[in-house]
C-alpha cells in the first residue's frame, strides 16, 4: 500500500487531480480510445454472430490494429487516472471487475484476432463460421459490457 501511497502522493498525480486540465483531458481520452476498441470488436463480434453479413471478416479485421491503439490509449489514460485515486481504485469491488473483465476481453480479443487470421478468408468465401468463434464473440461482448457497467459504477459505490 505504501508504493500506491506514493503514486497518490505524486506530482503527477497531484496534476491529475487538481489541474483544470488533468482529469478532464485524460477522462475524454479514455472515453475515446474506449470508443475506439469497443466500437471496432462490437461490430467484428456482431459479425461472428452472423449480423452484417455483406461486411468481409478479413476486412474488419484490418481495423483490429486501430482498435489495439485504442486499448494504448486506455492503457495509458487508465494509468493516469488510477495514479491519482490509486489506494481508492486498488480496493475497489467495481474498479477491480472491470479490470479483471479488460484482461479477460484482451485474451479473448487475440483469440479472435488469431482465429481471423486462420480462418476469415474461408468465413469471407461462404464458409461456416464456427461455434467456437460464436462463443468467443458472445464472451466478448458480455466481457466489454461488464467493463463498462463496472466502470461507471466506480463512481456511485463505496
Amino acid at each position: 500500500m505504501a508504493f500506491l501511497e506514493w503514486l497518490e502522493y505524486s506530482a503527477f498525480a497531484d496534476w491529475v487531480g487538481t489541474s483544470a486540465w488533468g482529469y478532464p483531458i485524460l477522462l475524454t481520452s479514455h472515453s475515446v480510445g474506449l470508443a475506439i476498441i469497443v466500437g471496432i470488436l462490437f461490430v467484428l463480434n456482431m459479425r461472428l454472430l452472423g449480423f452484417f453479413s455483406d461486411i468481409p471478416i478479413v476486412g474488419l479485421s484490418s481495423l483490429l490494429k486501430l482498435a489495439w491503439s485504442g486499448f494504448l490509449i486506455n492503457l495509458i489514460s487508465g494509468i493516469s487516472l488510477f495514479i491519482s485515486q490509486a489506494t481508492f481504485f486498488a480496493t475497489h469491488i467495481a474498479f477491480l471487475i472491470k479490470i479483471t473483465a479488460i484482461i479477460f476481453a484482451l485474451v479473448n480479443a487475440a483469440f479472435i484476432q488469431s482465429l481471423i487470421k486462420q480462418q476469415g478468408q474461408y468465413w469471407d468465401s461462404g464458409g461456416a463460421i464456427p461455434g467456437r468463434a460464436k462463443v468467443l464473440a458472445l464472451v466478448s461482448l458480455a466481457l466489454w459490457v461488464t467493463a463498462i457497467i463496472a466502470g461507471r459504477l466506480i463512481a456511485y459505490i463505496d
